[in-house]
């Protein structure tokens, strides 16, 4: 029998985004994010990930003129900004040894152009990360989690404006200089990666105002290089404040195999591999791949960079790699007569070996630990699991929720975790995403749930609020206290079955 092998100092752990939880959308000198444009849209099918994201310029307007959060769910959120202590306790019980956060920008800059911060915003995160002390929990916070001012989308065109740039490092200043006594590891861009899957959320683009998909792409690369240039200059201010505290990158993982062993079915998951990895390699490497200069020259593209700007991003790179997992993909050159599947990341052609989840994710533990591998032989640094997770549709039954299928899922991903680290790979930790319900990324609605604990409310805003430890939660306690030993005694997972459909 596999034995656990996970290191003495493990960060177990769950994730949230300040988006998604918080709430008080519009207390305390908040200004407005692009989350708070973010709708609830009963009638988009799940898994059509472009109509879950897009964002016109009419749908911002409409946001800018109605305080409703019934349509709007990130403005509420869980109330996590009022409940928190509530939360940190119930996750303290746990014993979770680490809880990825981030910090809302217009909670310290309502539109990301002031010249001093708000105070009550800083009072916040300082109470959050005390508490979190306090209790034992390791803070990992994420600089910019989709919580753009809404403002700067409105008057610069998002990061395609190069002032940008400044503004969000003199955030970032503010941060260091505010939190540093309290965190130790920081985050810069949430999947930078998904520039192109929903631009308005990732980079502030609205691709209507461009006149074409051309000029819409360029703006997007150009917004890229911006963020490239800033997670640089973040790192070099996080090592002015302090040279002990670490920071990272943030990728999406999206692993794709080829659907045959025809070397141009390989050919194309090779590259569909390749392109993901882009986002990180600036970052680890300091310096863009030769292949996306290439492409920039053959599809004239040009991306304007100042004098300087290469030299900052090759001094100034990142001290560990983390990543989502969640799905992966399929490619084939007869793809188009295939079958799909899809999520919030893209779609893909199915895979007849793996299940899929309610919302279309195809579901593959093995595809983590090949992940693992894969990125630590490239950039030989840490690796930090920061989001992984399966949402579902929760039945609440006298007071809990019986979710076997939750615990199968994690027990599946934490051994390949295991494996991963006895192949060799340096792991720092794995911080689950939601690990409390709260407002889903993609769809806007809560009735998809990550959580450990069950939150009272449904998809218009209708509950109590209140919290319920789900049975994973008491499971997810024991794997924490025996450092994933008990991932091989517990009978209760080979009981559990398949994936709840």
């Amino acid at each position: 029998m596999t034995k656990s092998y996970f290191p003495k100092n493990f960060l177990w752990g769950g994730a949230i985004a300040a988006n998604q939880a918080e709430g008080a959308w519009n207390i305390d000198g908040k200004g407005m994010s692009v989350a708070d444009v973010a709708q609830y849209k009963p009638n988009v099918d799940p898994k059509d990930y472009v109509s879950q994201w897009h964002v016109s310029p009419t749908q911002i307007q409409k946001a800018m003129q109605t305080d409703d959060t019934t349509y709007y769910p990130k403005r509420h959120g869980i109330d996590f900004y009022h409940r928190y202590k509530e939360d940190l306790a119930l996750f303290s019980k746990m014993g979770m040894k680490c809880l990825r956060v981030s910090i809302a920008w217009t909670r310290l800059f309502p539109t990301g152009t002031e010249s001093t911060p708000n105070a009550n915003g800083i009072a916040f995160y300082r109470n959050l990360f005390k508490e979190m002390n306090r209790l034992g929990i390791e803070p990992l916070v994420t600089l910019a989690h989709y919580e753009m001012p809404l403002y700067l989308v409105n008057h610069y065109d998002g990061w395609v404006s190069r002032e940008v740039v400044d503004l969000f490092i003199r955030f970032c200043r503010v941060c260091f200089q505010e939190f540093n006594p309290y965190v130790h590891y920081w985050l810069t861009f949430n999947e930078i990666d998904s520039v192109f899957r929903h631009p308005f959320t990732t980079v502030g683009v609205v691709e209507e105002k461009y006149a074409n998909k051309k000029e819409a792409e360029q703006a997007i690369y150009q917004a890229l290089h911006h963020q490239f240039l800033a997670s640089a200059l973040a790192t070099k201010e996080l090592r002015k404040v302090d040279s002990t505290a670490k920071i990272g990158c943030m990728m999406t993982k999206t692993l794709a195999y080829p659907l045959t062993p025809n070397p141009e079915d390989a050919l194309l998951a090779q590259q569909y591999n390749r392109n993901n990895y882009f986002y990180a390699d600036v970052q680890v490497f300091g310096a863009y791949p030769q292949y996306m200069k290439n492409y920039f020259n053959s599809h004239d593209i040009h991306v304007q960079m100042h004098q300087g700007d290469e030299e900052i991003l090759k001094q100034y790179t990142v001290d560990f790699v983390s990543f989502s997992y969640y799905m992966t993909m399929v490619k084939s050159i007869d793809e188009d007569h295939m079958e799909k599947v899809g999520g919030n990341l893209t779609t893909s052609v199915k895979n007849p070996y793996l299940e899929t989840s309610d919302w279309g994710w195809q579901v593959d533990p093995v595809g983590l630990r090949i992940s693992l591998i894969d990125i630590y032989d490239r950039y030989h640094l840490p690796v930090f699991i920061v989001e992984n997770g399966i949402g579902a549709k929760d039945t609440f039954v006298d007071g809990t929720v019986h979710d076997d299928y939750r615990i199968k899922y994690f027990s599946d991903h934490f051994k390949q975790v295991n494996l991963a680290i006895r192949d060799g790979v340096d792991v720092m930790g794995f911080t689950t995403w939601g690990c409390i319900d709260i407002i889903s990324a993609s769809t806007s609605q809560i009735s998809k749930r990550y959580g450990f604990v069950y939150v009272d409310l449904d998809d218009l805003g209708r509950g109590t609020y209140d919290r319920y430890p789900k049975d994973s939660y008491y499971w997810y306690k024991r794997v924490i206290e025996t450092n994933g030993a008990s991932l091989y005694e517990d009978s209760k997972v080979a009981a559990a079955g398949s994936l709840k459909s």
